[in-house]
């Protein structure tokens, strides 16, 4: 996945249901583009630039932060392509026009700090940022130690020597953040499962990032015995499953002992019972007698997901995804060992009663790349 980038927003409405024309825009913007981490207060602010005889209403102005793993041009195209479906016209008139919705990246941040950007269809920081009150004072209610990479001044400081005298009027209704229409505060900790490519531990990783959760994954990539074992299965699978079990076990006990007061809620891309999944599969009848004696004197105690996410994925699909994040020793991985994994996990669902399950079909959702089926996804979880 790509890294994500924090975006300043500005939104502005003074033509019809105002209040409502940034509350679509809020909403789509979150469906379309990212997660919505901040919305400032609403603000009432005069048509700045227009004249007299344009008899402009007067504008409901306010900035939000949003967070997307989009690059800077597609969010432009994202939030263009949200004014026009909520009803704006661009003409080629000169001069200010009244508009049902305005959107604009005021500024972008990154870990390497404030982005500039200078291209024909978009400019970062907004080059009209400082000069406008109306864009300052919201901005200042959600960032105002942001600094603007251009002058090295906050954004406090930038307001305070504004020369644009608007009188701004707070509105006492607030914006709803669409973020909050998916509630993980009844869990305290989740666990996404799946087949091997099914993409849990991407969906492990968003969930994390987006909801502020402890995230944990699983180790795979330091067990020496694991690209062993697709070369020669039958000689190193006991060995294999053993390390798997130890770490794991290590591994969630460490986890689920160390609360984090910073986080919410725990996710992680795996569950304890994969070990006695996998091991039915790989491990000869008397190994995984004496291998499930181990894992439950081992796991007795340890404390089990609120809710276990099972993401089903056709075998088509599976190598796709395999074949596309290219682990070397995972190439030769064939149809028939993915559907025994599948069928193991299901026979294990449908005996399961102790754990609160959701199995999702992602056979037809590609989450990476289409927030439209990330948000489905969460929707199933969060219902």
């Amino acid at each position: 996945m790509s890294q994500s980038q924090n975006f300043y927003v500005a939104l502005g409405s003074n033509t019809g249901d105002k209040l409502n024309n940034l509350q679509a825009a809020v909403d789509a913007i979150y469906c379309r583009v990212g997660c919505v981490r901040l919305i400032s207060r609403v603000y009432k602010t005069p048509p700045y630039g227009f004249h007299v005889e344009d008899k402009a209403e007067d504008f409901y102005n306010a900035c939000l932060l949003l967070e997307s793993d989009l690059k800077p041009s597609k969010v432009l195209n994202e939030l263009l392509a949200i004014e026009t479906r909520l009803g704006r016209v661009r003409t080629k008139s000169e001069g200010y026009q009244s508009r049902v919705i305005d959107l604009d990246i005021l500024l972008i941040t990154s870990q390497e700090g404030g982005d500039i950007i200078a291209t024909k269809s978009l400019q970062v920081p907004h080059p009209e940022l400082h000069k406008r009150k109306f864009v300052l004072e919201p901005l200042c209610t959600i960032a105002p130690k942001l600094i603007h990479p251009n002058f090295n001044k906050t954004i406090t400081e930038l307001l305070e020597v504004c020369e644009d005298n608007s009188q701004l009027e707070p509105v006492n209704i607030w914006l709803k953040n669409p973020s909050k229409r998916h509630d993980f505060s009844k869990y305290n900790y989740i666990a996404i499962e799946g087949n091997i490519g099914a993409g849990k531990t991407s969906l492990a990783n968003k969930i994390s990032s987006d909801y502020n959760a402890k995230l944990i994954l699983e180790r795979f990539a330091d067990n020496p015995f694991l690209p062993k074992f697709y070369e020669d299965a039958s000689r190193y699978a006991f060995t294999l499953e053993m390390s798997f079990l130890a770490d794991r076990y290590q591994q969630i006990s460490d986890d689920l002992s160390q609360l984090d007061l910073f986080k919410d809620f725990i996710v992680s891309d795996y569950d304890i019972y994969k070990s006695l999944i996998f091991s039915k599969i790989t491990l000869q009848e008397d190994e995984f007698r004496l291998y499930r004696k181990l894992f439950y004197l081992m796991y007795k105690d340890i404390a089990k997901p609120e809710l276990y996410v099972y993401l089903y994925q056709n075998t088509e699909r599976l190598q796709e995804n395999i074949k596309k994040r290219g682990r070397k020793y995972e190439q030769k991985i064939d149809n028939a060992y993915l559907e025994k994994i599948n069928s193991g996990y299901l026979e294990f669902l449908k005996n399961q009663t102790e754990l609160n399950i959701k199995i999702i079909d992602i056979s037809n959702l590609d989450f990476i790349k289409s927030r439209k089926d990330y948000l489905f996804i969460l929707d199933v979880i969060c219902e």
